[in-house]
């Protein structure tokens, strides 16, 4: 293929990308994170703080509209899967119209698209936090179908300037123990990663398979 598309996802996906065309998908979307994220430039600018520098490149923050009161009605008239239709029903009775149910609404419609262009052998990985990933699962077995969710491997992301906590190694300050000090016995593999994750943000990247047919209603 050997093509960048730039644009919104969801028209490339219907207008550019054929069925059953993709073997991996890697989805890092926004997280519903109320945050405004931007692009830094390395240029040096003679005046203005750090922001002089930077424009904005999208805003994850979802607010329920009119316009997604009439996405959502489009999605239930029929423009997505049953499945997908009775899960993000299910979505809006336990939300209502909320920012998180904005958030689904512009989601679900992506997450079909994925499925029709995956192939039967593809992969899809899915990057997200604990904001919306729990919801995102729901949505994806009602895509994909739940027997082809294979995996959810975790990690951490340690928050801008906070650096890992170190101690001497032993007991005491280095400087005063004596040689006759017994050494504390090194922690655990499980201990220190414990140490190294707290205070970390996890994110998570579930997969899912997809099989033909399987979650399209």
């Amino acid at each position: 293929m050997n093509q960048l598309f730039y644009g919104d996802n969801l028209q490339v996906l219907r207008q550019s990308i054929s069925d059953e065309s993709v073997d991996l998908v890697y989805l890092d979307p926004p997280f519903n994170s109320n945050r405004n994220y931007n692009v830094l430039f390395g240029h040096h600018v003679a005046t203005g703080g750090d922001d002089a520098a930077q424009i904005q490149a999208f805003g994850d923050t979802w607010v329920w509209t009119p316009t997604t009161d009439h996405q959502f009605a489009g999605l239930m008239a029929g423009e997505i899967p049953a499945k997908a239709a009775d899960a993000l029903s299910a979505f809006h009775a336990l939300l209502d119209r909320n920012d998180a149910m904005a958030y689904l609404v512009n989601m679900t419609p992506r997450l079909v698209e994925l499925h029709r262009v995956l192939k039967p052998t593809g992969s899809l990985y899915l990057h997200c936090d604990p904001t919306m990933s729990h919801y995102l699962k729901i949505m994806l077995d009602a895509v994909f179908g739940p027997a082809n969710f294979r995996m959810t491997s975790s990690g951490s992301v340690r928050p801008a300037g906070v650096r890992p906590r170190t101690r001497p190694s032993g007991s005491g300050s280095p400087t005063t123990r004596s040689s006759s000090t017994p050494s504390r016995p090194k922690p655990s593999s499980s201990a220190s990663t414990a140490k190294a994750t707290r205070n970390t943000s996890p994110q998570s990247s579930p997969t899912w398979r997809r099989v033909r047919n399987v979650g399209t209603g």
